[in-house]
């Protein structure tokens, strides 16, 4: 049994060492990889330009030197709406889309749907509940015969009628700026495809890249050291 006992400890001290020879040998392989910090810098500059950050794509230009792939002055009208949604303003951003392009809520109707989705969750929010109801039954309900995909969402954002304080009922996510940035990032994506510009910055793809690989690695039980933690970057044995 004592000698059983010691040979699995020594099996196990020996794959504990194999797995920090494993975590070494990557993060060796990591470090050596030729990334310049004219890289980063693009990388940093497209987030910014796709975003719709302006002000801190201008200083980032000036404090490292980086030229930016558009014109920043193209950049206003989706700031201006992003600013108006962050306000809860539903209206003057649906005003500012139709100036801006009069037929893109008509080609995106899924997207239309959630602007008067997020109308209706700032008229509970506001207590304004006499005409939430009024703007349910008159603009969102024809969505959800039209669209039956949305129905789920509807029946979920219609529950908010339930509660008294509807930010601590089950469909309090719907309350949450969270939400609203969603529904802003759905709308910053349609003005730039509208303008023949990337719709996603290559810092989220490399992002799905490496949730893909993991992703296919694990599925095929190969040992690897995995990225737990993408916001920390902490890595640790798989």
């Amino acid at each position: 049994k004592q000698w059983y006992q010691r040979r699995v400890r020594g099996a196990m001290i020996c794959l504990e060492s194999m797995d920090e020879t494993r975590t070494t040998s990557w993060m060796s392989r990591l470090e050596s990889l030729p990334l310049s910090r004219s890289d980063m810098n693009s990388l940093v500059m497209d987030y910014l330009v796709t975003e719709g950050y302006k002000d801190a794509a201008q200083m980032f230009m000036e404090e490292a030197g980086v030229q930016s792939p558009i014109n920043l002055d193209t950049m206003s009208d989706r700031i201006k709406i992003r600013e108006a949604m962050d306000e809860g303003n539903i209206d003057l951003v649906t005003q500012m889309i139709n100036d801006f392009d009069p037929e893109l809520l008509d080609m995106k109707p899924i997207l239309y749907f959630h602007l008067q989705q997020q109308k209706l969750i700032e008229l509970i929010r506001s207590k304004s509940i006499e005409e939430a109801l009024q703007f349910a039954q008159s603009e969102l309900a024809p969505h959800g015969e039209d669209h039956p995909e949305v129905l789920e969402e509807l029946e979920r954002t219609m529950s908010l009628f339930a509660f008294t304080e509807p930010e601590s009922s089950p469909f309090g996510e719907l309350m949450k700026p969270s939400q609203k940035h969603k529904v802003a990032g759905e709308l910053n994506s349609a003005i730039l495809e509208s303008q023949n510009q990337q719709t996603t910055t290559n810092l989220h793809s490399l992002f799905k890249i490496l949730v893909w690989s993991q992703d296919t690695l694990s599925q095929n039980k190969i040992s690897f050291p995995k990225m737990e933690d993408i916001s920390s970057g902490i890595i640790s044995n798989s």
